[in-house]
């Protein structure tokens, strides 16, 4: 018999085995017939909105609209506008009245993706509707009610951004009445599988594939990828599988194909991934993951310069001659020489220049980038 807590997070889309989800399907329970603020904290892709929707669709207000807002992708100049409304007139091309997001989700609920993008100007008029439900049309001086429960979502830390100035205390402190915080997915590695199949299923269904399955070995490699890109970057991993390979069965080497990132991180340097750790500890393994390849490739750049400096300096007033020449020079010196020669000497193609450097075109473009050889 399934738990009542399974069956709550399977009706409202809240995937995952992990402690951590469970943990967050039991306080959207909670949450979800109050009225009661919400910020959802978290990086970019661990599926904010999936929770967001969760407490809309589990509560009084199900019924209602729920309004989904990315703060970030409003300009600033028109976001109280969009949020608020104006009035006919009340700026150049405001040629009629409008309704803003929090009238049209009266009653209902309104999502604000990206909170920490709103400009300081508007956090007050924002936190005035939070604190009595009263806002002012852009262009009006008539006061407004609205009943709308909000939900807001970061994947900012806020209360570094109070500390700089860039969000209001006040605000900060009205919004995390009840703060979830959605862990990434490298921190739940027994979500993968779960994951994999509800997107496996998906993607099967929508384009009429008949999906024999995965090794043990290849869901291995899954569940100890880093996914920079969270449960959206597994989503889209998965997708790419099944139909690049048309449903056929996914071994371990099929996976390796579809996480580039993965041989360039986790093999090449054989370091442990950061799930199951704090952030902290994830940032330190990054940290240190980008010394080591820094050193590795101020090694391979200078074994680089031993092996083809005689070929690449045949010309008379070749750069690569006067790296030779001169025993002065720096290390960087060298390089950037050596970097500017090759896109000269292949005429800007980049590909081609990393082959004759014997380098691979992610370094090349970041020593381009580096010493400001692509202005």
């Amino acid at each position: 018999m399934k738990s009542e807590l399974r069956t709550f997070q399977e009706e409202f889309g809240i995937l995952g085995e992990s402690i951590q989800m469970k943990k967050i399907a039991e306080v959207i329970e909670q949450v979800a017939p109050t009225d009661i603020t919400v910020l959802i904290s978290g990086e970019s892709g661990v599926g904010k909105e999936v929770v967001a929707k969760a407490i809309h669709a589990a509560g009084n207000r199900s019924k209602k609209a729920l309004i989904t807002v990315n703060s970030g992708a409003i300009p600033e100049g028109i976001l109280e506008s969009e949020l608020f409304g104006h009035e006919r007139g009340s700026f150049t091309g405001a040629s009629e009245q409008r309704k803003g997001y929090f009238e049209l989700a009266d009653g209902g609920t309104l999502f604000l993706d990206e909170i920490g993008e709103i400009p300081l100007s508007a956090q007050v008029k924002f936190l005035r509707v939070l604190e009595n439900g009263e806002f002012l049309r852009v262009g009006s001086s008539i006061p407004r009610k609205v009943n709308v429960r909000v939900i807001a979502a970061t994947n900012k830390d806020l209360e570094s951004e109070v500390r700089h100035g860039r969000f209001r205390a006040d605000l900060f402190f009205r919004l995390r009445s009840v703060n979830i915080i959605v862990p990434p997915l490298r921190e739940r590695p027994e979500d993968v599988q779960v994951f994999f199949k509800r997107f496996a299923d998906e993607v099967a269904a929508r384009n009429d594939i008949k999906f024999a399955g995965i090794s043990e070995e290849a869901l291995d490699l899954l569940r100890h990828y880093h996914w920079p890109g969270n449960v959206r970057e597994l989503r889209n991993v998965v997708e790419s599988m099944l139909i690049i390979e048309r449903g056929r069965f996914i071994e371990a080497e099929d996976v390796q194909k579809y996480l580039k990132e993965y041989r360039h991180v986790v093999e090449d340097r054989n370091l442990p991934v950061p799930f199951g750790k704090s952030v902290e500890q994830a940032e330190r393994e990054l940290i240190l993951r980008a010394l080591l390849d820094i050193k590795g490739n101020i090694i391979e750049l200078k074994n680089v310069l031993a092996e083809h400096l005689a070929s690449l300096s045949q010309a008379q007033h070749n750069p690569l001659r006067e790296v030779q020449e001169d025993p002065n020079l720096s290390l960087q010196q060298m390089e950037q020489r050596m970097i500017t020669e090759a896109l000269q000497r292949f005429k800007g193609n980049r590909r081609v220049a990393a082959r004759a450097l014997n380098i691979s075109e992610r370094t090349l473009y970041r020593k381009i980038k580096e010493y400001g050889l692509d202005r």
